[in-house]
């Protein structure tokens, strides 16, 4: 069996080119080659091309045909039309924008993302809503129409090893750099689906293993669990032996860490997982809290370069002195404030019956 795998040397790819091979596929990748791995085996072919032009890739692959076509990335509109007829089977990948308010919570009424979000919700329904948003719900319909039975995945944020945006870093440099103060917004509770590398690879695989129940489904994908923003930190340190204080302002306030919420508002963005599981089995392959720590060991052996492209694309500065004033500012005006005095202080009404075991955390503001 014949399988082209269009990409393979991302965060996923190794994971999805070992896993066909144990499946018995014999394996070629298409992909740029600026980016190789030795992850890849050695006899795994590599045509080289760029897979977003599709003249280049229409001479790249002529005369080909494959068992199996698994589109990664690249012209994914295109790819879908050009191995029409030549493939016995089409999976590909997009990403969950095409969600209806999941770049523009205020799209909808009352404002935010209702979650977890199935497959069904709504989708960008025009450009002026959401111009990428929208131009995924595009490439979702002509893979549909080019590839009838093809298996489209919604990828959520992906982490893990040669990750080109790897969030993780912003909390790994700052162990590395010494701080022990580190900035969250609304005490770090927002919730953002994200997929370990390997766990998102495993679903597209049991795709291959289920071609009858997938043929023609879209699924969302990701981590069966999902971390709040201040349980993402926290397991990331702990990992690396490092415990920050975690200083909660409001998100319009809390500027340092807006590469780490990755949007301007601080909503929960969460998928719902019961398809994938339910329609092919899915369990995740490594547990979050493993997945985020390996994550983090990875990152301290392979440090992204000071100002370099992984920086320059997650946008943080590391701006530590003025991460600091803005701290000191702000717990100086809170302790500025005045108590607030009530005839009878609010309770937590009388269905809370209380914690039997360690005190709760606190959820001072400082």
């Amino acid at each position: 069996m014949q399988a082209l795998v269009i990409g393979g040397t991302g965060p996923t790819g190794p994971f999805i080119v070992k896993g066909l091979r144990e499946r018995g596929y014999c394996v070629t990748i298409l992909h740029t080659g600026r980016h190789e791995t030795d992850e890849i085996p050695e006899d795994v072919e590599h045509i080289h091309t760029d897979p977003w032009d599709m003249e280049a890739f229409a001479d790249a692959t002529k005369g080909r045909e494959f068992d199996l076509c698994m589109a990664l990335y690249g012209r994914l509109r295109g790819i879908a039309e050009q191995m029409a007829g030549r493939c016995g089977r089409f999976v590909s990948v997009g990403g969950v924008p095409a969600y209806r308010g999941f770049m523009n919570p205020a799209l909808l009424e009352p404002d935010g993302l209702f979650v977890p979000v199935r497959e069904n919700a709504e989708r960008v329904a025009r450009e002026s809503e959401d111009t990428k948003g929208y131009r995924i719900v595009q490439t979702e319909d002509a893979v549909l129409q080019h590839q009838p039975q093809a298996t489209h995945f919604r990828y959520p944020v992906i982490y893990g090893p040669r990750q080109p945006m790897p969030r993780e870093w912003c909390v790994v440099r700052r162990v590395l750099d010494g701080r022990r103060r580190i900035v969250l917004p609304e005490a770090g509770l927002t919730l953002c689906h994200c997929g370990y590398a390997e766990n998102v690879a495993h679903a597209l695989l049991l795709s291959v293993d289920r071609p009858e129940a997938s043929a023609g489904r879209i699924y969302n994908c990701g981590d069966e669990e999902v971390l709040t923003l201040r349980q993402t930190v926290a397991v990331l340190a702990a990992a690396l032996d490092h415990e920050f204080e975690m200083i909660s302002m409001p998100y319009h306030l809390a500027l340092p860490a807006r590469p780490m919420v990755m949007a301007p508002f601080s909503n929960h963005r969460v998928l719902d997982l019961f398809q994938l599981r339910s329609d092919l089995g899915y369990q995740d392959r490594v547990r979050v809290c493993d997945a985020l720590a390996q994550t983090a060991r990875w990152l301290v052996e392979n440090p992204p370069e000071p100002g370099g492209v992984e920086e320059t694309i997650l946008q943080d500065p590391f701006d530590y002195p003025a991460e600091d004033r803005l701290i000191d500012a702000w717990q100086e005006r809170l302790s500025a404030l005045p108590d607030a005095e009530f005839s009878e202080e609010p309770g937590y009404t009388l269905s809370y019956s209380g914690p039997s075991g360690p005190e709760l955390p606190s959820r001072d503001p400082q």
